[in-house]
This record gives C-alpha cells, structure tokens and sequence, in this order.
C-alpha cells in the first residue's frame, strides 16, 4: 500500500486558525495524535457558529461525529499557529463527510489531513434528521467542486 501526498493548501474552501498550546506537546516534543481530533472538531464547529448556524446551548439539531481518521505527514510542536483547512466532500440527507488540512503557518503542503463525518441529530433524542437549510447553504460553501 503506498502512502497518499499531504494535500496542498489551495484545495480547500476556507481557514480556521488555532494556536498550539504548551499541553498539546507529548513526551516526544510534537503535537500529540489525539489534539490533531480536537482541532478537527473546533474548526468545523467555529466555522458554523461563526455563519451563526450553531448554538451550542439551543440548537434543535445538533451534529454528531461517527466517523474520523488522521494520516499525519510532518509534525507539529508548541508553539504554532495552525491552519486548519477545510471542504466539505460529501453532502447527505442527514449527514456530511469533511476533509480537514492541518497547516503549519503559512505552508503550503499539509502536515496531516483528516476526514470527519456528522450526522445530524434532533437535541434530546440523538435521532438522525435531515440537516436544517441553513446549516446546508453553510456546507455548499465548503462543497469541493464536482
């Protein structure tokens, strides 16, 4: 099995920028593996609060995450402003499937790239529901071209 090339920086549709912090270090002196998720998860989430399509205390449908993975390519080390890329590859009923480019700075190739995938669920019941209007404009912005 041959390993993928680290995606280039002009693929994807917008930026969220994280700064490391010094507890994301392990023993080894790079950005643990599981900090690499929570960057996933806080970009795509400040992505949408911020096109004011989340609320996190009132939001009738919320989404969850069932499916993530990392391929990691170069590491990362406090202190760094990440770049966190993302693009939306897959559009559902009820679900999305996005790829998220981790940057260091202004780099132009990758250091890792992950797939993140919500489905929409009712708040309460975690019954999947089709993803509200609103939320899927938000998410055609980030739709890679067909």
């Amino acid at each position: 099995m041959s390993r993928a090339e680290a995606p280039r920086r002009d693929i994807y549709r917008c930026f969220v920028t994280i700064p490391t912090r010094w507890t994301d270090n392990d023993v080894y002196g790079h950005v643990n593996n599981i900090v690499y998720y929570a960057f996933f998860d806080t970009a795509i989430n400040r992505r949408l609060i911020e096109k004011g399509v989340l609320d996190l205390a009132g939001s009738a449908t919320v989404g969850l995450v069932v499916e993530s993975k990392c391929t990691y390519f170069s590491s990362l080390a406090f202190p760094n402003d990440v770049q966190v890329g993302l693009r939306v590859l897959h559009l559902g009923t009820s679900s999305v499937r996005y790829e998220v480019g981790i940057f260091r700075r202004d780099a132009q190739v990758a250091s890792a790239v992950g797939e993140f995938v919500h489905v929409y669920v009712k708040r309460g019941d975690n019954r999947a529901t089709p993803i509200p209007d609103d939320v899927r404009v938000t998410l055609l912005e980030l739709m890679v071209p067909a």
